[in-house]
């Protein structure tokens, strides 16, 4: 008998959270990013924010990340925290880093729309806020050009998403069932073989053979192009204006509650690093690809940084309507039971920081926090 949707969701997360991490994790959940003398300068002078010796933020080692990459790089974030630093965790998996907002061991995360949901869900409503928003974009789907010439060849064809349940995984069988193709959501068979593996082993996997594409962020999709897939399919060409949430900030409703001033100190950055991000790409591109290396031990190369880098859109608003479009395909995928959103979103302190600079605000599409 096929399992409960809910108990398909706890499964995927549980599988999700146990996956590898970066490196050994120093807190248990993410592997601390390295202390490195150009994202730590603290001005002399300078005083802590809500009295606070650190905020404790996370992120994953993607481009997709690049907010917080090169927030961290650039100092973006030590500036306007002033003598309380800044600690960086790097997750591979958004469970993993729900698990470390909940427990205390982060205070304030990027993340993808999808994590965030089942998080949100998972605890009523009880434990996170998302207050920000970070980028959009950077999905494709690629393939073995030999297999698949045509979005008709996909049937019957393996292609790999991250992870069961993930936003990826998500949009994907969303897109299958647009085709008016089968797959059992859980099993992944059907129509089309939907082969859940890591983001590390899928270039390996598509190089060997086993598989015929992947629907995945980047920077993977680069690496699968720098191996001879092709790009059939642009993920951002099925939304309206071509945007849809990617990343996301998130925030634990303890330390919001707590300290607000260094959380609105830590918005103030992400949106001065989004400004500087999108004024000046091509030295972002090399900040963000310094703290990789710095992270993980490796950059990446610009055959995959360069494709990857231009395929995503930094913004500072959270494109909430499209999270709300997501998790509904969740749930007509049979990954989701029918969500409570109401109040995952607090965009106060965000709307405050960009109405001081004189730019509009930011909507959160009616799922806002009284």
């Amino acid at each position: 008998m096929p399992a409960k949707p809910s108990a398909v969701l706890r499964r995927g997360l549980a599988v999700a959270a146990a996956l590898p991490l970066l490196t050994l994790a120093a807190c248990g959940y993410g592997s601390n990013a390295k202390d490195d003398a150009a994202t730590q300068k603290i001005a002399a002078g300078a005083k802590k924010t809500d009295g606070l010796d650190s905020v404790r933020i996370g992120y994953f080692g993607n481009v997709t990340h690049a907010t917080a990459l090169v927030g961290v790089r650039k100092g973006f974030f030590q500036k306007e925290l002033g003598a309380t630093v800044v600690k960086p965790t790097v997750f591979n998996a958004g469970p993993s880093e729900i698990e470390a907002l909940n427990s205390g061991s982060i205070d304030i995360g990027w993340i993808g729309p999808s994590p965030a949901i089942n998080g949100y869900t998972k605890s009523e409503g009880k434990n996170l806020r998302i207050i920000g928003g970070s980028a959009s974009g950077g999905v494709k789907l690629v393939v073995n050009p030999a297999k698949i010439k045509s979005l008709a060849d996909v049937k019957g064809k393996r292609i790999a998403t991250p992870q069961l349940g993930n936003t990826q995984d998500v949009a994907f069988l969303n897109w299958i069932a647009e085709q008016g193709w089968k797959v059992d959501a859980q099993s992944g068979k059907g129509d089309v073989s939907v082969v859940r593996t890591d983001n590390k082993i899928t270039p390996d996997a598509y190089r060997s053979g086993s598989l015929d594409g992947a629907w995945v962020p980047e920077p993977t999709a680069s690496k699968l192009v720098a191996e001879g897939a092709k790009v059939l399919l642009d993920e951002s060409t099925l939304w309206p204006g071509q945007k849809f949430v990617i990343t996301n900030v998130i925030v634990s409703q303890k330390f919001l509650k707590a300290h607000p001033e260094a959380v609105e100190a830590v918005l103030r950055a992400s949106v001065e690093t989004n400004k500087w991000i999108n004024a000046n790409p091509d030295q972002a591109k090399a900040a963000a690809n310094e703290q990789l290396a710095v992270d993980s031990g490796k950059a990446l190369p610009a055959d995959v940084l360069d494709p990857a880098w231009k395929s995503i859109r930094i913004t500072d608003d959270p494109l909430a309507a499209t999270l709300n479009t997501e998790a509904q395909h969740a749930v007509e995928a049979g990954l989701l039971k029918q969500p409570k959103l109401d109040g995952i979103y607090d965009l106060a302190l965000l709307n405050k920081v960009l109405q001081a600079e004189g730019r509009p605000t930011v909507s959160d599409a009616g799922l806002g926090a009284e």
